[in-house]
């Protein structure tokens, strides 16, 4: 194994090159692919699911699991972060959660009603395996990046993983809408579409694994060699308190973490259950129509939201970054009412570019106003950890409200609309944000 220098391009390369291997599982797995799938193996008119004795409808039900998945990557996310501020050897565990959610992945081709809890236990896990390998691989960069190399190095990683992800993506798409070009056919049980999702499911364990194996090679070890001990594991706790303590003593950044959670938790939903919202919610002509439609729906918002970034950005330097992040929630709520009313394909790919458009921009536009507003002379590793589990923990709740609400009320447009309360909430917080007392 080679041993590169700190800051070296081949290293930092290297580094973010595992964004080229992970980001397929965002995108072809959380987004894309597997709501349509999900949402397939369903019959004409049937929405409910048996288990555990109890109908559970099926959007729902994913909700709640997905709920769950984030629940439990909030809860060891510090315990994490303490091994990896402390151990000597990160790889290992870098390497763990990336073959659990590779595997994972995998093992979603044998997804099926009838074996559901096999079925969500894999999908459990590919979200626990994609969440949990990223703390190790953050924790990397000031181990392969100077301070003057870290923003750079970071964009060129998100870079990567959008590209990386729209490629295979467009691979799987293409393999779903013709899957007679790739010798996939029906069969009696399933039809050539829905099989060739379950193939693509494994192309994102396997291009996962695969491309991984650049980034362990160049990577190093870690920088200390200390033993875990049960003291160290509590180490990521006491830092997110110290955090807690802190927040008291700096009232801006305390006004806006609390907007950032609320509107957060409505952003991150939407997000999550967009492609399943529109699989039962809309008037498509036939299933087939549904697929083609779902798919452009997903790359309409591909594209779309690379517009939606740049303009985020003009607009933060023209107007400030509360103002802007005030505006676009104002058009998320709008989104929600005018989603509640939205039966036609057109009027689904119309509010899919707008979601698109301000998708785009309020992600990184948050993160980059909450750096703003950190103590110059804090600890800024654990104030981003913080931030990260106050996000998790805001998807949660969302996606419990979601799927409680869909569940109650057989549709998710009820789910949709009460979101707008979160965004209407969040946008009196962040007017609070600009308040000087």
């Amino acid at each position: 194994m080679p041993h590169l220098e700190k800051g070296s391009k081949k290293l930092l390369n290297a580094w973010a090159f595992y964004d080229w291997a992970n980001s397929v599982y965002s995108l072809v797995i959380a987004t894309a692919v597997f709501p349509i799938f999900y949402t397939g193996l369903f019959e004409e008119g049937q929405t409910h699911i048996a288990i555990l004795g109890n109908s559970v409808k099926g959007t729902a039900l994913i909700s709640f699991v997905t709920a769950f998945a984030f629940l439990f990557v909030a809860f060891i996310s510090p315990l994490l972060s303490g091994i990896a501020d402390y151990s000597g050897n990160k790889k290992i565990f870098l390497k763990l959660f990336c073959y659990i959610g590779a595997v994972s992945c995998i093992g979603l081709y044998w997804f099926s009603l009838e074996n559901i809890f096999w079925s969500l236990t894999c999908y459990f896990f590919g979200l626990v395996g994609f969440w949990g390998s990223l703390v190790f691989y953050n924790s990397y960069l000031p181990d392969v990046a100077y301070p003057d190399q870290q923003d750079g190095i970071s964009a060129k990683g998100y870079s990567m993983g959008y590209i990386g992800s729209v490629l295979l993506l467009i691979f799987n798409l293409v393999m779903v809408m013709y899957p007679g070009l790739f010798g996939i056919e029906d069969t009696v049980d399933e039809s050539a579409g829905l099989i060739a999702m379950r193939i693509s499911f494994i192309t994102v364990g396997i291009w996962w694994i695969l491309f991984s194996q650049y980034t362990y090679y160049y990577l190093p070890k870690g920088t200390r060699k200390n033993k875990v001990t049960k003291d160290v594991l509590l180490n990521g706790f006491r830092e997110l308190k110290k955090v807690w303590n802190e927040l008291k003593l700096n009232i801006t950044l305390k006004r806006y973490l609390g907007a950032f959670f609320v509107y957060s938790m409505a952003v991150q939903t939407v997000m999550l259950v967009a492609t399943y919202f529109g699989a039962e919610e809309i008037a498509w002509s036939d299933s087939d129509a549904k697929q083609m439609g779902l798919i452009v729906s997903i790359l309409l918002i591909q594209l779309v939201a690379v517009a939606g970034a740049i303009i985020t950005s003009r607009m933060s330097k023209k107007y400030g970054n509360i103002k802007t992040l005030i505006g676009i929630n104002v058009i998320w709520a709008v989104i929600c009412v005018c989603a509640f009313f939205v039966t036609l394909p057109l009027h689904f790919y119309i509010t899919a570019g707008f979601v698109g458009l301000v998708m785009g921009g309020i992600q990184s536009l948050s993160r980059s106003t909450y750096s703003k507003f950190l103590p110059e002379t804090k600890d800024t590793a654990s104030f981003f950890s913080f931030y990260d589990v106050t996000e998790k923990i805001g998807i949660v709740i969302g996606m419990i409200l979601y799927g409680a609400i869909d569940q109650y009320f057989g549709s998710m447009r009820y789910s949709v609309i009460f979101l707008t309360v979160f965004f209407i909430l969040g946008i009196v917080l962040l007017t609070r944000v600009l308040k000087k007392d």
